[in-house]
């Protein structure tokens, strides 16, 4: 039900790069709140943010700016961030955005939304949650599958 998603390009030094936690709705489907979920490993957006965009620059298009609800994100986060060649603007919006929720603006494909996944949310938590958010048919925000998972413990199960 979710579109693959491979990590990016191995860091220089040899090591590799831990693989990018994502899930996005069907290709071809219209979400009707969210187009996915991503689970970051920490709340550093410039950190986590570039390998999130260099993954979606090619499915979407070249990802300008991306918004987040300051709720959850340290306040000194970085407003630009540099991915593959060109700076990706970061604003955030209180009351307007959804705090579990990033927005994603691109040239071509215009708007996306992604579930944030809290970085310490256990395996099972997360699994439900990007099944959950990539489910083209849920009309659930970020805030209400949060809430959710959290509230039904027994909708959680460990993957097999």
């Amino acid at each position: 039900m979710t579109a693959p998603v491979s990590s990016a390009p191995a860091p220089e030094d040899g090591a590799t790069a831990p693989a990018l936690r994502m899930s996005l709705a069907p290709l071809g489907s219209q979400p009707a709140l969210l187009d996915g979920a991503w689970w970051p490993r920490s709340r550093d957006l410039g950190a986590e943010l570039p390998q999130l965009v260099a993954v979606l620059d090619p499915l979407w298009g070249r990802i300008t700016r991306v918004t987040v609800n300051p709720t959850h994100w340290p306040a000194d986060f970085a407003r630009k961030v540099p991915v593959d060649g060109h700076v990706v603007k970061v604003g955030w919006f209180l009351a307007e955005q959804d705090p579990h929720q990033l927005l994603l603006l691109s040239y071509r494909t215009s708007r996306w939304d992604l579930l944030v996944i809290p970085p310490e949310t256990d395996p099972a938590t997360a699994a439900w949650l990007m099944t959950a958010a990539s489910d083209p048919l849920r009309t659930s925000t970020g805030s209400q599958l949060v809430a959710e998972s959290a509230n039904a413990p027994d909708l959680v199960t460990t993957p097999a």
